[in-house]
């Protein structure tokens, strides 16, 4: 069993286990600061709010290429610290990308994730959600061991009908 490295105040004022290890580069806040990380770059920011980013993860499924993580742009590990404006800020944005994807990508539906601590398979200590395409038969859940890393020229296709999709609503 992992041991939390710190502990956090949660919003009911307990304290909350925090897993991030010390000196922690995480991944998202050096997106939302403008810089890349060694998986993605500046090109896989979709759409930044004042309060949310949304990535294209560089991971996709066999059957859901291209789907979307949306962020606070403030850092809180999880949804036991996340404060409300925060959270409502991420929930917009998770909304509209699914709106976006559906449009776009043509998908018959959308499925919204969201993990806490090891044991709930977080794996980015930035709280996140995941907003996937979903199509019919998709196998979705079965295909999960067969995740891949996606090149920058495989995204750049959705990255565009996605910036088309927000332009043509500006």
């Amino acid at each position: 069993m992992e041991t939390p490295v710190d502990a956090g105040m949660c919003l009911d004022g307990t304290m909350s286990p925090t897993h991030e290890p010390p000196d922690y580069d995480c991944p998202f806040c050096c997106l939302i600061s403008g810089d890349a990380t060694g998986l993605t770059n500046q090109r896989d920011v979709v759409r930044r709010t004042s309060g949310a980013t949304a990535i294209m993860s560089p991971h996709w499924w066999l059957h859901n290429p291209a789907h979307v993580i949306v962020v606070p742009n403030t850092h809180h590990e999880n949804l036991y610290d996340l404060p409300a404006p925060a959270g409502h800020a991420v929930s917009d944005l998770v909304r509209e990308m699914a709106v976006a994807l559906r449009h776009v990508y043509d998908c018959e539906g959308i499925t919204t994730n969201q993990n806490n601590e090891p044991a709930g398979y977080q794996d980015v200590w930035h709280f996140h959600v995941h907003v996937l395409p979903r199509y019919r038969a998709d196998g979705l859940y079965r295909t999960a061991p067969q995740v891949r890393l996606s090149s920058v020229d495989e995204r750049a296709p959705y990255l565009d009908r996605l910036a088309d999709y927000f332009a043509q609503r500006s």
